[in-house]
């Protein structure tokens, strides 16, 4: 009976964080499995986890593995690929700094009934969820003080959700500015849900996200582009397909809290950049495209996001050759 799966990225020695990843997936049923990077510790070990170092990496027979450059987050796309080659009927990814509460582990619903915000433009969803001054990475700096809608006006709508993003206490996920700025840490309420449907746009991460198989092509993470934007460019273009097939996005409660890795705030910012220049052209450009229905054309999809991104110079071209070993890592898949 396969099994769900976990997916981290990391180039640490097992650490108090990973230790409790691997625990509560052994309790929980799920794989756990690891992709490091050149800086990895030789000797990684950790019980109840499955580490693929880069020389394990390249014996996968995967395209991707080969191809995708090393020192890159963008690594983590062969845990993906490999959980799906498993048949994993649900993938939850997380990073090495995240510490699950046991809320992580319980079962989760494809289906969810929820108060949902449609053709809401962009929305702050952190403010749901707090009445701090706060807003995710990614959002545009002329919307984080934009007005939403009252929580209790949405209505509660029955949505599919093959993508859903769980918030996280402590250190959520911000942008430099705000950490230059404001303080931390912050705290999220846990008795409410959002779903985002189409035309409503915030962008998430990879750090507490779940998928479903429907929407798996859609996990790919870019490495042709900001390392601080390779999650949020990857959900921009996430969201934009979903739409074309009646998906939305769930935001939920947090269920992890963060523990944040050493950063330079001041090199995240530069990193951040892009995001802060590009971001609401690039959604622009994404909503333009008209995309094709069905999970049949979710690799196609995925080709002309890219293509688009590419075209106007905000991903690099190098980008359509990774994109396409990728694709044809998920067709040799589905023919197993």
């Amino acid at each position: 009976m396969t099994r769900p799966a976990v997916v981290v990225t990391s180039i640490s020695p097992p650490n108090a964080i990973l230790r409790a990843i691997a625990e509560g997936a052994s309790k929980a049923g799920f794989d756990f499995t690891v992709i490091g990077d050149l800086k990895s510790p030789a000797d990684f070990q950790l019980d109840g986890c499955d580490y693929y170092s880069v020389d394990r990496q390249r014996e996968t027979q995967l395209r991707f593995a080969e191809l995708c450059p090393t020192r890159h987050y963008a690594r983590k796309n062969i845990g993906y690929l490999l959980a799906i080659r498993a048949g994993a009927p649900l993938i939850l990814e997380t990073d090495d700094d995240n510490y699950p509460r046991d809320g992580f582990w319980t079962e989760r619903q494809k289906t969810i009934t929820a108060p949902s915000l449609e053709k809401g433009g962009w929305v702050n969803v952190y403010r749901y969820f707090t009445d701090a001054m706060i807003w995710p990475r990614g959002l545009p700096l002329d919307e984080i003080q934009a007005e939403i809608g009252a929580f209790e006006s949405l209505p509660t709508t029955e949505s599919a959700c093959p993508i859903q993003q769980g918030l996280a206490d402590e250190n959520p996920d911000v942008d430099a500015i705000y950490r230059l700025a404001f303080p931390l840490p912050q705290n999220f309420r846990r008795d409410r849900r959002v779903v985002l449907g189409p035309g409503s746009w915030c962008p998430f991460n990879s750090q507490n996200t779940a998928w479903w198989p429907e929407a798996y092509p859609l996990l790919y993470l870019p490495a042709y582009c900001s390392f601080r934007m390779t999650d949020i460019w990857r959900s921009f273009v996430a969201q934009r397909i979903a739409w074309a097939n009646g998906w939305s996005i769930l935001f939920h409660e947090p269920n992890v809290w963060q523990e944040r890795n050493d950063h330079s705030l001041m090199r995240d910012f530069a990193d951040e950049v892009p995001g802060y220049l590009n971001n609401r052209s690039i959604c622009a450009e994404l909503d333009a495209l008209d995309l094709k229905a069905g999970v049949e054309a979710l690799s196609d999809n995925l080709r002309r996001c890219y293509e688009m991104l590419t075209a106007r110079g905000w991903v690099g071209i190098e980008e359509l050759e990774l994109l396409d070993a990728w694709i044809a890592d998920l067709a040799a898949i589905s023919r197993r």
